[in-house]
C-alpha cells in the first residue's frame, strides 16, 4: 500500500507529483487509489489549470494497466473532420490523403489506458460514435467493416460543466451517464490552503534543477499567495515562479515584486494592521459615536463586493456550497438525513453533492 503522502512520480523531472496536504488532496488520492484497481470508467471535472491530465496518470499509474500504454488526445484540439480518424484510425484510401493504413488511439491504447481530455469539446457526431464504443467495446476503423475490439479503460476529463451543456443541447445525456460512473472532482487551488506554498516551493525547486537559478520568498509574499484566488490554478501558480524566478534570480522576492493583482489584499492587511489601536477608554463626550461605530462594524456585511479584477461566480458559488455543506454533516455528526435537513435539501441530492466535493468518509443514515 502507498503511503498516502507520497504519488508517483510521472515525469522525469520530478513536477508531476500530486502534492498536498489539505483535506481535499488526501481525500482526491484516496479516491484516485480505490477506482484505480478498476476497469470503470473515469470522469475527471475540474476547473482549467487543477491537473485534470495529472490526475488520469495517476489513476494509470497506480492500476494494473501501469505497464501499458497511457494515450492521450485533447478533444479540443483536433480539427472535427481529422478526429473520427485520430481516435480509430483509417484505411489506406479511406479519403484524400489516405496513403497508408493508420492505427487511431483506440488501437494504441491496447489494454492501458485511452485518456479523453475536454470530452465536452467533441463534436455531436463523434460522440455518437464514442457511445457506441463504451457500449458495444468495438470499432472499426473508417474505411473498414472490419471489427475491432476497444479493450483500453476510458478515462474522460472536462473544465464544463456537462449538466448544463447537456441542457443546452451540447452534449450526449446517454454518453455522460456512460462516463459518469466514477467522477473524481479536482479542487481549485484556492481550496487547497497550505498546499499554495507547497507547490510553489516545489516548482523552485524543480527550476533550480533546470538550471534557472534559486530565489527567497520574503516577508508578506506567502500570505500573498494565500489570499489570491488563483483563476488559473496550479499552472498560474507554476508560471508565476518560473517568472519571479527570471526576474529575481538570486535574490529575495519582496511584497513589492509581485504583480498588482496578487499584492493587493495583502497590503491593504499590512496597512490596516499597522493602524493604531482604538483607545480602550474613549472620553464621555465620544461615547455615543463610539458605540455607534461598534455596532455598524458588528452588522453582518450582506452586500457581496465583486473584486476590481472580476471572478469565476460559479467557483465562488460551489466554494460557498461546499463549505456549507461540510459544516452541515459536522454539526449532524455525518447523518446525512440530519444534514440535509439543516440545508432543505433531499437526502439524494445532499449524497451526490458529497460526492463531487470529495467531503471525506460517506455520511451516516
Amino acid at each position: 500500500m502507498l503511503d498516502d503522502r507520497v504519488a508517483p512520480t510521472l515525469n522525469s523531472d520530478g513536477s508531476d507529483l500530486l502534492l498536498g496536504e489539505s483535506a481535499l488532496m488526501r481525500a482526491l488520492r484516496e479516491q484516485i487509489r480505490r477506482v484505480a484497481q478498476t476497469d470503470s470508467t473515469v470522469l475527471i471535472l475540474g476547473e482549467s489549470g487543477t491537473g485534470k491530465e495529472l490526475v488520469a496518470r495517476a489513476v494509470h499509474s497506480w492500476s494494473p494497466r501501469a505497464a501499458r500504454p497511457f494515450v492521450a488526445v485533447n478533444c479540443g484540439a483536433i480539427p472535427g473532420e481529422l478526429m473520427e480518424s485520430e481516435l480509430f484510425g483509417h484505411e489506406r484510401g479511406a479519403f484524400t490523403g489516405a496513403i497508408n493504413v493508420r492505427k487511431g488511439r483506440f488501437e494504441l491504447a491496447g489494454r492501458g489506458t485511452l485518456f479523453l481530455d475536454e470530452i465536452a469539446e467533441m463534436s455531436p457526431p463523434l460522440q455518437v460514435k464514442i457511445l457506441r464504443v463504451l457500449q458495444e467495446k468495438s470499432f472499426e476503423r473508417v474505411g473498414s467493416s472490419e471489427v475491432l475490439a476497444s479493450q483500453a479503460r476510458i478515462v474522460a476529463a472536462t473544465h464544463r460543466d456537462l449538466e448544463q451543456q447537456i441542457g443546452l443541447g451540447r452534449f450526449r445525456e446517454d454518453l455522460f451517464y456512460r462516463l459518469h460512473v466514477f467522477p473524481l472532482q479536482v479542487p481549485p487551488l484556492r481550496q487547497r490552503g497550505d498546499d499554495i506554498l507547497q507547490l510553489a516551493e516545489h516548482t523552485l525547486q524543480r527550476l533550480d534543477a533546470q538550471g534557472l537559478g534559486r530565489v527567497r520568498l520574503g516577508d508578506g509574499v506567502p500570505q500573498a499567495l494565500l489570499s489570491y484566488r488563483w483563476p488559473g490554478n496550479v499552472r498560474e501558480l507554476q508560471n508565476l515562479m518560473e517568472r519571479l524566478l527570471i526576474l529575481h534570480a538570486g535574490s529575495i522576492v519582496r511584497l513589492a515584486d509581485l504583480p498588482p493583482k496578487l499584492r493587493t489584499g495583502s497590503e491593504r492587511a499590512i496597512t490596516e494592521s499597522a493602524l493604531p489601536e482604538p483607545a480602550l477608554h474613549a472620553p464621555d463626550d465620544e461615547q455615543d459615536g463610539l458605540h455607534a461605530l461598534m455596532e455598524a462594524l458588528a452588522e453582518p456585511v450582506l452586500q457581496p463586493v465583486l473584486p476590481p479584477e472580476g471572478m469565476d461566480l460559479r467557483a465562488y458559488l460551489e466554494e460557498i456550497e461546499r463549505s456549507l455543506i461540510a459544516q452541515a454533516l459536522e454539526r449532524s455528526r455525518h447523518v446525512i438525513a440530519h444534514a440535509a435537513q439543516h440545508l432543505g435539501l433531499r437526502r439524494t441530492t445532499l449524497v451526490e453533492k458529497i460526492r463531487k466535493y470529495g467531503l471525506g468518509a460517506e455520511p451516516r443514515e
